[in-house]
């Protein structure tokens, strides 16, 4: 994922993160414009900012993590999932328990 390359020319989208996310990174903002037409491009321009995140979100294999959700359009995305421009992304953690 890492070898992925963000063409200069991509598009910028908005990116919504969790709070929790922004805790465990001073100076994240809950919306946060990055230019990728992928999530996964997201997410890495995510971690160029703010170096770890994307070990917050996304798995060693990878994928994004169990327990995090991504959404475009409504749908559960995917690190494929393409971004038009403008789109926005929302991150969701998910609450689990018994």
């Amino acid at each position: 994922m890492r070898s992925e390359q963000i063409p200069d020319a991509a598009p910028a989208v908005v990116a919504r993160l969790p709070g929790l996310l922004v805790d465990l990174f001073p100076g994240a903002p809950r919306r946060v414009e990055v230019t990728a037409e992928t999530v996964g491009q997201m997410i890495e321009a995510l971690d160029a900012r703010w170096p770890g995140m994307r070990d917050r979100l996304c798995d060693s294999r990878p994928a994004i993590r169990k327990h995090i959700n991504v959404f475009v359009d409504g749908e559960r995305a995917t690190l494929e999932t393409r971004l038009p421009p403008g789109q926005e992304v929302f991150i969701l953690t998910a609450i689990s328990g018994g």
